[in-house]
């Protein structure tokens, strides 16, 4: 088998023959923003409160928790204005949808993650090199309710669904998660010991943690954007597959991409032993991808070799433009 990637693609739009897939699509979309609203007002509103804790008490836990939470309320803004931007069906300018919107949130809200993990270190060697007095009791208190707040939204989002905006937020939430049982960790550390450098040192471990989770979902949208294959296939599998379909002489062109964070493309010429067993060919092509890859959305173009001439071969002449002048 010869599989020969190339550097341009071209793939036209095929109508029909996904209504299943489209309506769970659907369902799927329509409780991921159900729950993203609710965790919007959850989280916005809980927000100011932990703000204003973490200011009454001096600890840089809770402020970094809050702002982590008001990061998240914007994520969440940014991932319902994508949800709704990904259900505007196909034009002549977006022939394949607006479903890539959700990616490109993604990795926006991966970027905003990535700034507030800088912000967050960088106050917490501030609070090291001069420690700042912090009143344990009131942490624990508004921790304990930040924490709270962050089981249900995850709870929610957990069921959502499994789309790249859910876990998006899924990412944000278990960072405030961690936030919240940090601030509340450091607040009793402080209660009952007084020693401060606590709350900044739990501060870099929470944000450490949600650095990992951000640079992977950073990877994600970044392969979906960059039009990689997808991390779950085999290229060369998928290649070997079809071009041991009978009557395939070898495969070129193949390319594999995500048009969205969960619907996978494919297109690939196939060179055939005989042009008339194509559209039994394409048949079992199409089968195959959809059952044992999970690729719904195909193009595959057919090719064959040149028959050799068995008689006279007249060449055709470059006709001389300035002799019918």
């Amino acid at each position: 088998m010869s599989v020969s990637p190339s550097p341009v693609k071209s793939s036209s739009p095929v109508r029909g023959g996904h209504t299943h897939d489209h309506i769970h699509a659907i369902d799927a979309s329509a409780a991921t923003t159900r729950a993203l609203w609710t965790a919007l007002i959850l989280t916005g509103g809980f927000a100011g409160v932990e703000a204003a804790g973490g200011v009454i008490a001096g600890s840089l836990a809770l402020i970094s928790d809050a702002g982590h939470m008001v990061t998240d309320a914007a994520s969440f803004i940014v991932a319902l204005f994508a949800a709704a931007l990904a259900q505007r069906p196909p034009s002549r300018r977006a022939s394949y949808g607006y479903a890539r919107a959700e990616v490109l949130a993604a990795f926006i809200n991966a970027m905003a993650m990535l700034a507030l993990v800088v912000w967050i270190a960088v106050e917490a060697v501030q609070r090291l090199l001069a420690p700042a007095p912090v009143a344990g009791p009131t942490v624990m208190i508004v921790a304990a309710g930040g924490m709270a707040i962050n089981i249900v939204v995850a709870v929610m989002l957990s069921r959502a669904g499994g789309n790249i905006n859910a876990r998006g937020a899924l990412i944000h939430v278990f960072g405030d998660l961690l936030g919240s049982v940090a601030a509340l960790v450091a607040g009793a550390v402080i209660y009952w010991t007084g020693w401060t450098p606590i709350d900044p040192i739990l501060s870099i471990v929470v944000a450490l943690l949600i650095l990992r989770s951000t640079l992977e979902l950073l990877r994600q949208s970044t392969g979906v954007l960059m039009e990689h294959v997808p991390a779950h296939l085999s290229y060369d599998a998928i290649g070997d597959r079809l071009a041991a379909l009978p009557g395939v002489q070898g495969v070129h062109d193949l390319h594999v991409w995500c048009m969205s964070a969960d619907r996978v493309a494919l297109s690939a010429h196939l060179l055939l032993a005989d042009g008339l067993a194509w559209p039994a060919t394409l048949a079992a092509a199409k089968r195959m991808l959809a059952l044992d890859f999970g690729i719904r959305h195909v193009t595959l173009q057919p090719t064959w070799p040149l028959p050799t001439p068995s008689g006279r071969v007249i060449p055709v002449a470059a006709v001389d433009s300035e002799a019918h002048r």
